[in-house]
C-alpha cells in the first residue's frame, strides 16, 4: 500500500463567521497541500471537526475535495464510530468510488475490550473492499486497543492494511513494528513522534501541522524514510515549537489559527471547541512570522 506512505494530513474543515463550511477556503487548502508536497489527503477525521459534520456536508466536502483534487494524490476518508451497525451501513451506502481507503477510528466512549475492538473492524473490514487504516486514539476514545489486537486484525483480514498509531506511546509503536506483517503500515499520528517512528521502521505519519508545513513536513517524511536521519532532525527541531503550540488547548483550533496566519482559512471552530486563546494566537502569529 505505498498510496499510503510518506505524508498525509488530516484536513481541518474550515467555517465561515456563521460556521457554515467555507468551502472556497477548503478548495485553497487542498491545492497548496497537492502543490506543496503532501503525499495523501484525509477527509473528515478528527481534525475535520467530524463530530460536528452533517451528512449533507460529508458528502459536499468529499463532492470538492475530489473535484480540487482531481486524482493527483490519494484520498482517506474517515468513516467511523462508536455504532458498528451506523458505520457498516455507512460503508455500504456511501459512494466510495473516488475514495483510496478508509480510516476508521476506535469505537469512542463505549469502552470495548480488546475482542470487542476485534468484532467491530472484523465487521468494518466485512463491509467494504476498500483498504482500511484502522485509528487508535486512546485520548480521545477512552480506550487502548492494544499492539496484539491491531496485529491480529492485521494478520486476519487482507483489507485492514495500516494503523494510524496516536496513542503517544513509544512502547506501543515498537511492539507494532517489532511484530507486524511485512506489508502492513504503521503510520504515526503524533505528529512530535513521527520522526522518530518513521526512522524506527514507520511509513510515514497522518499529520495536523503538515497542511500548513507541507513542504517542509513532508520532507522532514521523506528524508526519515530514507534514513537520512541527521537531514530530518534539523526540520523537526525547526518544527517542534509550532507542534507543541496546535496541541496546546485543543485541536484543530490551533491548527486552524496557523492556517489563518497564512492566509488560507479562517479560525471558526463549531461548538463545543472555542478558538484559540490571544495568549495561544500571539505565540502562533509569532512563530509564523518568524519561520
Amino acid at each position: 500500500m505505498q498510496k499510503f506512505v510518506g505524508m498525509g494530513v488530516a484536513l481541518v474543515t474550515p467555517f465561515k463567521k456563521d460556521l457554515t463550511v467555507d468551502f472556497e477556503a477548503l478548495r485553497k487548502l487542498v491545492q497548496f497541500n497537492i502543490e506543496n508536497g503532501t503525499d495523501y489527503l484525509v477527509i473528515n477525521g478528527t481534525t475535520g471537526e467530524s463530530a460536528t459534520i452533517t451528512k449533507e456536508e460529508k458528502q459536499q466536502i468529499i463532492n470538492t475535495i475530489v473535484e480540487v483534487n482531481n486524482k493527483r494524490v490519494p484520498l482517506v476518508l474517515g468513516v467511523g464510530g462508536n455504532n458498528t451497525l451506523e458505520v457498516v451501513k455507512e460503508l455500504q451506502t456511501r459512494d466510495l468510488s473516488e475514495i483510496d481507503g478508509i480510516l476508521s477510528v476506535a469505537p469512542y466512549y463505549s469502552k470495548p475490550t480488546q475482542e470487542g475492538f476485534y468484532q467491530h473492524y472484523k465487521a468494518i473490514a466485512e463491509a467494504t473492499e476498500k483498504p482500511i487504516i484502522l485509528y487508535n486514539v486512546p485520548g480521545r476514545t477512552a480506550k487502548n486497543m492494544e499492539a496484539s489486537t491491531t496485529l491480529r486484525l492485521a494478520r486476519d483480514f487482507s483489507n485492514i492494511v495500516a494503523i494510524k498509531e496516536a496513542g503517544n506511546n513509544q512502547q506501543q509503536y515498537y511492539s507494532l513494528l517489532k511484530d507486524k506483517p511485512e506489508d502492513f503500515l504503521i503510520i504515526s499520528g503524533d505528529d512530535d513522534l513521527a520522526i522518530g517512528v518513521t526512522l524506527a521502521g514507520g511509513s510515514g505519519v497522518i499529520s495536523v501541522i503538515g497542511q500548513a508545513f507541507p513542504a517542509e513536513f513532508s520532507k522532514m517524511i521523506n528524508l526519515a524514510l530514507e534514513g537520512k536521519n541527521t537531514e530530518a532532525y534539523k526540520i523537526h527541531y525547526k518544527l517542534m515549537d509550532i507542534v507543541d503550540y496546535i496541541f496546546e488547548e485543543n485541536n484543530p483550533a490551533g491548527i486552524k489559527t496557523v492556517l489563518q496566519e497564512l492566509g488560507v482559512c479562517s479560525n471558526y471552530v463549531r461548538l463545543p471547541l472555542v478558538k484559540a486563546t490571544t495568549q495561544l494566537s500571539s505565540k502562533i502569529a509569532n512563530f509564523v512570522k518568524h519561520f
